[in-house]
C-alpha cells in the first residue's frame, strides 16, 4: 500500500523515527483541503504510543477537511543544516502517514490536553487538569492513528554512523 523509499541506504530504524516524533516540537499536517488542493498547515503535537494528538480550534480548514476525509500525512523535520559548499543540505525527518479522528469522549479528551500539555510545559503539572478544564469545551482534539511512518536522514549522517 505505502511505497518503498527509493534511497534505502537513508532509511532510519522504526526507534529512530519515533525518537523524531518524540522530540520534535511543530510538525506540518497535510491534509485534502478545499476543491481537493493540498492543504498543508504547521501544528503542534504530541507523539502517544502509535499515535500523533493535536488540537485545533473547533471549526475551520482544518476541520472541515478531516471530515471531508480523514486520511492524512504528517511530517516532522528534525534536523535540516545547510552545507554551501556542498550544494545540499543534511536532513533527518519523519513521515506519517494515517486517519485523523476526533477525541469526543470528554475524558479521552481531557486526557489528550494533558498530554499535550506536559510536552510543551514540562514542569507545570499543577496547571495541567486546570488548563484541560478550561479549553475542553472550545478545543478539537484530533489522534492521527499511525498506518505507516518512515523516517529519512542525509547519507552523510547514514555514512557517520557506519564508521
Amino acid at each position: 500500500m505505502f511505497r518503498q523509499m527509493r534511497r534505502s541506504k537513508q532509511i532510519m530504524s522504526q526507534d529512530e523515527t519515533v525518537a523524531i516524533l518524540e522530540r520534535g516540537t511543530s510538525g506540518v499536517l497535510a491534509l485534502t483541503g478545499d476543491d481537493d488542493y493540498p492543504y498543508a498547515v504547521p501544528v503542534s503535537y504530541v507523539y502517544d504510543d502509535g499515535r500523533i494528538i493535536i488540537h485545533s480550534a473547533s471549526e475551520g480548514l482544518k476541520i472541515e477537511a478531516i471530515k471531508r476525509n480523514p486520511k492524512v500525512s504528517f511530517c516532522v523535520i528534525d534536523e535540516d543544516k545547510i552545507v554551501p559548499d556542498e550544494y545540499t543540505t543534511y536532513f533527518r525527518s519523519a513521515i506519517v502517514f494515517g486517519k485523523a479522528r476526533f477525541i469526543e469522549d470528554r475524558e479521552e479528551k481531557k486526557s489528550a490536553l494533558i498530554k499535550l500539555a506536559a510536552k510543551y510545559s514540562p514542569g507545570l503539572t499543577e496547571g495541567y487538569t486546570a488548563e484541560a478544564e478550561a479549553k475542553i469545551d472550545v478545543v478539537a482534539m484530533i489522534e492521527i492513528k499511525i498506518d505507516h511512518m518512515s523516517g529519512k536522514e542525509a547519507i552523510e549522517f547514514v555514512r557517520a554512523k557506519n564508521k
